[in-house]
């Protein structure tokens, strides 16, 4: 009997299943991942983060612990006692700080790794934290994950030896770096070199972490957030290898030099929104103008090795990449040094148009003190002093700027405060205040400028960082002394002044402050070679 055309098709179709069953390209990867997932659904081992929108992780709970499966070998407590136990009071109050715990501990970060993160030293900082980084005292977690997954990228790399595992996190630099940029400052690392790879590593972690709280808070970030101007094509792969861990929390990044065909990544750029853009500033410029990228939105511009492109003469595509952004971008300057202060200076001037802090990884003197101008005044008699002193102060408050100076007069001790107290009221201003520290007015009773007297031996409760002139009266009896007030003044500008008075009493200090002023890079006045 012959069969019907329907067991003929049957007997067809079953053959093409078990062809497709049995062939290695039967679908695409991405239906091939639908189909896996529908399995794991049916058998009841869904991934967590996986179907329903509403588990999906956010920077607030990365591990999804707030829509986590409870354990079925634990047994469920009945609503009485559970009622019960907040009645009696005994509910658990130590929740919040064993989930802190639990965190720490998936991030790989101990609680003692977390208090020295928490260490701002940055005195005047004003930080909000709705930017991200520290807030409230606590660093945020999002930012911790992002440090650990570059940490373990370098582990993986065979880069960093699981003996300094950690060490990435307890940075005291990257703490006061996040602390300063989570402000909206703007920084200037003045140790001279390049950005360090854990330096890189907590620049981007940083602006990751900002990223993720503006879109949680529903601000929409322009594309690219971060734009990282490399000097050579090399050092762009290194950033752009850095910031590779961060693809898998979200963080795209894009490399862009002259070793890829221009129209290559003309074509990948119209494909992509990157959060983080490495670029050499010649290829970034030509990519600008044949409008295959826009710039304009750039919130936070990072200039790496100023030295370098001074260098390569390339401080106009600095200026031209600066103009094509709008508004007042954070700038992020690496190698800024006291050996090219006027160049440097020039430079970012034009590109920093807000607040400022210089930020220095060296504790050295050359690198803390860079952008402080030095200048030795040698007097014979204190007539002699107190008129120069008054000669300056007067041009200083004369000078007619946006923004009235921060000035800063030392006295050697207490008891000279009033000579010098009583010379500038002879001369039309009037010293109020305590016996430490005065503030300075015009006898009419304007105030003329912000000027503060203070003696040498109640330094130490004043914060230094604002005061952009500062005048030492008269001069410290250890070299030491110097160094601390060189190194502490004038943190938030790039203009900062340091008058010193220098008599033949303090000659035995003349070859030390000779040598300070060499490392300095500052110029030496030959009165006092000659003492």
């Amino acid at each position: 009997m012959a069969k019907g055309d329907d067991a003929l098709r049957r007997k067809r179709n079953r053959v093409n299943r078990k062809r497709l069953r049995n062939s290695e390209s039967s679908v695409s990867a991405r239906v091939a991942a639908i189909i896996a997932a529908k399995c794991r659904r049916k058998a009841g081992k869904r991934r967590i983060c996986e179907g329903m929108c509403f588990s999906l992780p956010t920077a607030d709970d990365p591990y999804n612990e707030r829509h986590e499966k409870k354990s079925m070998g634990k047994s469920r407590k009945s609503k009485k006692q559970k009622f019960n136990r907040r009645d009696n009071g005994h509910e658990d109050s130590n929740s919040t700080l064993n989930n802190d715990k639990r965190l720490q501990e998936k991030a790989g970060c101990s609680p003692d790794t977390e208090k020295t993160l928490m260490k701002n030293p940055v005195e005047k900082t004003e930080c909000n934290g709705e930017n991200g980084g520290i807030k409230n005292g606590r660093v945020s977690k999002f930012l911790m994950l992002c440090l650990k997954a570059v940490e373990d990228a370098w582990v993986q790399e065979g880069t960093l030896n699981k003996d300094m595992v950690g060490a990435l996190l307890s940075s005291y630099w990257g703490a006061e770096f996040c602390g300063i940029c989570s402000s909206g400052s703007s920084v200037v690392e003045t140790s001279g070199s390049p950005a360090a790879k854990d330096q890189v590593a907590w620049l981007v972690s940083t602006a990751a972490d900002i990223v993720a709280r503006k879109e949680k808070q529903g601000i929409i970030v322009a594309s690219p957030f971060l734009l990282f101007i490399a000097s050579s094509q090399d050092r762009a792969i290194e950033v752009r290898a850095v910031c590779k861990p961060l693809k898998s929390l979200g963080i795209h990044t894009v490399s862009l030099h002259s070793g890829t065909s221009l129209n290559h990544q003309v074509h990948g750029l119209k494909n992509c929104e990157p959060e983080f853009l490495v670029s050499t500033p010649e290829r970034l410029l030509e990519l600008v103008s044949l409008k295959a990228i826009d710039i304009s939105g750039t919130s936070l511009l990072v200039v790496d090795g100023l030295r370098k492109f001074v260098d390569l003469g390339l401080l106009d595509n600095l200026k031209s990449i600066r103009g094509s952004i709008f508004g007042d971008p954070q700038i992020i300057a690496f190698g800024g040094s006291h050996g090219e202060i006027p160049v440097v200076t020039e430079l970012l001037q034009h590109l920093i148009r807000g607040p400022v802090y210089r930020l220095s990884a060296h504790e050295s003197v050359a690198s803390t003190s860079t952008f402080v101008s030095q200048y030795i005044h040698f007097y014979a008699s204190e007539d002699e002093k107190l008129s120069e002193v008054l000669q300056i102060l007067s041009q200083t408050l004369s000078k007619q700027t946006a923004r009235s100076p921060e000035v800063l007069l030392i006295s050697g001790s207490a008891s000279k405060i009033s000579p010098l107290a009583s010379y500038l009221n002879s001369k039309g201003y009037d010293v109020c205040g305590d016996s430490h520290t005065r503030g300075l007015h015009k006898t009419n009773g304007e105030k003329s400028g912000s000027v503060m007297v203070k003696d040498l031996d109640n330094l130490l409760d004043l914060p230094m960082d604002k005061f952009e002139i500062v005048m030492i009266v008269d001069f410290p009896s250890s070299i030491k002394d110097y160094n601390t007030i060189l190194t502490k003044i004038a943190r938030h500008t790039l203009v900062g002044v340091l008058h010193s008075f220098f008599s033949t009493v303090d000659a035995p200090l003349a070859e030390s402050l000779i040598e300070v002023l060499e490392q300095c890079g500052q110029v030496v006045p030959p009165f006092l070679k000659s003492l």
